[in-house]
């Protein structure tokens, strides 16, 4: 045992690989440390160099990424950053395939596809995967390929359910770093992820790292401004200046990902309701906002009794710049949300609280609107917020990661209850 910061016990090496070391911690059962290495390779090692700074460049990557990722609510290994140079993850048994997710055709893609130009876009982002293998330089495979290895790791076999998964899992982690790059006018172009088997949960989770390695950048989606690896396997000669040169590239990644985890965009919901009595439906509108990070203000006001108060409330937010969507909450006829509706050019989205005995002829005041008025009605309280929400992900990359993260994981979810289900009558 040696000791890392925080008088962390390492047992023993679980695995090397050519850029990190992954060690037991017998303090913290079913986690491991993942210890970066200054140490960056090409063409599966035919190019290997010491790059002084470059585990710690990496492992702030990664540790910004993961918790991007994991904020968003996509099922990851990482649990904290240890140190400069490592961090501890869930304790996975990796499954031996490099998912591989491309906007732009580049690379190896246009070798093992003549005729197809550099630039082309793919939509939706196309995806591969490759067999990890080094003595046979990692050969693309099919899911077919993957589905007849019938892998087996800590207990899950990896078959059809399995795959789909994790294919499904690449696009959306594509699609969330794609977008969070794009305020920094950054066009990520591809990304190359893996999954593991958590041992104690037998989930399949985003494991190993995402680090300068991992993905190309094309600041102003110019592929002459490249800072990933590429500039260093592009290196003619390796010398100290070329080796400088590509440090600064990792470097200027590693300054900028920290901005992943911030956006400069506000927003938030105001809830108005007709009644103190539509209390607890308002709650849960302000609760959903919470899952999505909106901030949420709950007032009381009824537009038939004071509409000149209705009004001025209205006036108090248009007032400071702060971008809003209204909700607006009336039982019986509601005339909160047409009133406001027609008078702010702010979205306005009702979400009347209907009663068992007349709630189907109410409803209909919310439906039945004056002309020019453009209002839209969810009955919900959870579907008005992510109404709002999907509003705010047009300028705000942590929103729109949430909203995707919840498509993927209700897929998922589905995806696996039909497996679940087909055990049972099999």
């Amino acid at each position: 045992f040696f000791l890392i910061s925080l008088d962390l016990k390492l047992g023993k090496k679980v695995n090397e690989g050519k850029t990190k070391e992954v060690y037991e911690l017998p303090d913290i059962p079913g986690c491991v440390l993942m210890q970066s290495k200054d140490q960056i390779t090409a063409g599966n090692a035919a190019r290997k160099d010491r790059m002084e700074g470059k585990a710690a460049i990496s492992n702030t990557t990664t540790s910004c990424v993961f918790q991007l990722l994991q904020e968003a609510g996509i099922k990851t290994a990482f649990v904290r950053k240890q140190s400069d140079t490592a961090f501890i993850a869930a304790h996975c048994e990796m499954i031996p395939i490099e998912w591989v997710c491309r906007r732009i055709a580049t690379g190896s893609f246009l070798k093992r596809n003549p005729g197809v130009k550099e630039g082309y876009k793919f939509y939706p982002p196309k995806i591969e995967m490759f067999y990890k293998d080094d003595a046979n330089n990692d050969p693309q495979w099919s899911e077919e390929q993957l589905i007849e290895a019938k892998f087996c790791f800590a207990g899950l076999t990896i078959g059809q359910t399995e795959v789909d998964i994790m294919a499904r899992s690449t696009q959306a982690i594509f699609e969330i770093l794609e977008k969070s790059w794009q305020p920094q006018n950054c066009t990520l172009v591809d990304l190359k992820i893996e999954f593991g088997v958590n041992i104690l949960t037998k989930e399949i989770v985003l494991a190993d790292v995402i680090d300068n390695d991992s993905w190309r950048l094309w600041p102003s989606g110019d592929r002459s401004q490249q800072k990933d690896k590429q500039s260093y396997r592009d290196l003619k000669e390796v010398t100290p200046e070329a080796l400088q040169m590509v440090k600064r590239n990792f470097e200027w990644v590693a300054e900028r990902v920290e901005l992943l985890l911030k956006t400069k965009s506000q927003g938030r919901v105001v809830v108005l309701m007709g009644s103190p009595s539509d209390l607890s439906h308002c709650e849960k509108i302000k609760k959903s906002c919470a899952t999505f990070g909106i901030p949420c203000e709950l007032r009381v006001t009824s537009a038939h009794k004071g509409p000149d108060e209705t009004l001025r409330i209205k006036a108090e937010y248009e007032g400071d710049g702060i971008p809003t969507v209204f909700v607006a909450v009336a039982g019986r006829s509601n005339g909160l949300g047409p009133v406001m509706s027609g008078n702010t050019a702010y979205p306005v989205v009702n979400c009347p609280p209907l009663s068992a005995d007349w709630g189907s002829q109410d409803v209909w005041s919310s439906l039945r609107l004056p002309s020019g008025l453009g209002c839209p009605t969810t009955l919900s309280p959870e579907g008005a917020a992510q109404f709002a929400a999907q509003i705010f992900g047009l300028n705000n990359h942590l929103v729109w990661a949430k909203l995707r993260s919840n498509m993927l994981n209700t897929w998922i979810s589905l995806k696996q209850a039909d497996k679940k289900l087909r055990e049972c009558t099999l």
